[in-house]
């Protein structure tokens, strides 16, 4: 992937992304580099963030990464104030991170549903929260946060309700976020993946013998998605392209969600 001479969609703008050590994180850096974004990212995993630092900067791209826990309010805070006090303006911001344990009712604990509750909800919150007011001050800023096939449909077939209820809560984060950017120039929106092929799910949902293994069979598309694919539909929400939309909770997933079953 090299940056190409023609005018590109997010040249100019700051954008921050958590959770940029592999997977969609990782795709999502690259694609909003590649258009002219200066990306600043962050993970817990310090070596994939690096490398994936690398990658954009091989491209000819711009973008660094910090160790954040964006479990922790005061982490997110000094975060946010150091890049503020780095960067001129923040203009997009992409809560990609999060991290689930899947248990059906029976089975989750409490403690499960509420590690659940901060690493779904809370990771996307805390930016959101202490980096809100430098997107308003920008003017014309895009938010997209990452909500699920799960957060809109129940599963027979994988037990997930804490994962259910914190994808649910942030698809409806997304409108009210919406309700209250609106006034301060703030479009937010979301991207919410179906069966993503990431090393993650290689390790649970698509492992040989997992329930979920064969899902593609009953995907409209008929296979798996990539996060490049993801990554694409978020770019798309967050450039001048989409500047009409906000609210809306975008359904990346090959049709899964529109068919039984679910």
């Amino acid at each position: 992937m090299t940056m190409r001479s023609r005018r590109l969609r997010l040249e100019g703008k700051t954008a921050v992304i958590t959770g940029i050590a592999s997977g969609q994180g990782r795709a999502a850096a690259l694609a909003f580099a590649e258009e002219g974004a200066v990306v600043v990212g962050c993970d817990m995993n310090d070596d994939g963030a690096a490398a994936t630092v690398d990658m954009v900067r091989q491209a000819g791209g711009r973008a660094e990464s910090t160790s954040v826990d964006l479990t922790d309010d005061e982490a997110v805070a000094s975060w946010a104030a150091n890049v503020a006090g780095a960067h001129e303006r923040v203009h997009i911001l992409y809560a990609n991170a999060a991290a689930t344990r899947l248990a059906p009712v029976e089975q989750i604990s409490f403690a499960d549903w509420r590690w659940n509750v901060a690493h779904e909800m809370d990771v996307v919150f805390l930016p959101v929260r202490h980096f809100w007011g430098q997107l308003a001050a920008a003017g014309g800023a895009a938010v997209v946060l990452v909500g699920s096939t799960a957060g809109v449909t129940g599963s027979v077939t994988n037990g997930r309700l804490a994962h259910t209820a914190a994808k649910g809560a942030v698809v409806a984060m997304t409108k009210q976020l919406a309700a209250e950017g609106a006034p301060v120039g703030i479009r937010v929106n979301a991207v919410s993946p179906g069966m993503i092929r990431t090393s993650a799910t290689e390790g649970d949902l698509l492992a040989p013998g997992h329930p979920m293994n064969a899902i593609a069979v009953h995907i409209p598309l008929g296979r798996i998605g990539a996060p490049e694919e993801v990554a694409r539909c978020a770019l798309f929400l967050a450039s001048d392209e989409a500047s009409y939309v906000t609210g809306a909770n975008l359904m990346v997933d090959g049709g899964w969600s529109a068919v039984l079953p679910g």
